[in-house]
């Protein structure tokens, strides 16, 4: 598991293959704003939502998307880049072998989005 970088998720209109996570809360996304393209999946449901509990009809209509396969390109980021790399810590375990982590996470975005 490696970083992702500002440049790779600014770039990311670019790969709609790629999929971006923010795990932060519900509420915390509404005070800050997030990162365009990204989908909210709260760190406390991250398990559960890459779990093999979870069919990919379940997660498309909880998320707006079907659900990543094991070799999907994921980035995980949060506020600062810990929770995020806890959620990456939790879906290697379940088998997903293609995220990283986006350690400057809404931080860094929005100091250099100006936000």
């Amino acid at each position: 598991m490696s970083i992702a970088t500002y440049e790779e998720v600014l770039d990311l209109p670019n790969h709609p293959e790629k999929v971006l996570i923010d795990v932060r809360g519900p509420e915390e996304l509404a005070e800050t704003g997030k990162i365009p393209t990204s989908i909210n999946i709260p760190l406390e449901k991250v398990k559960q939502a890459f779990g093999p509990e979870t069919t990919t009809e379940e997660f498309a209509k909880l998320y707006g998307i079907p659900k990543p396969e094991l070799d999907h390109y994921l980035i995980l980021s949060c506020r600062t880049g810990r929770r995020s790399q806890m959620a990456l810590e939790a879906i290697a375990e379940l088998g997903y072998r293609n995220a990283r982590n986006y350690k400057g996470s809404w931080t860094e975005w929005a100091a250099k989005q100006g936000k």
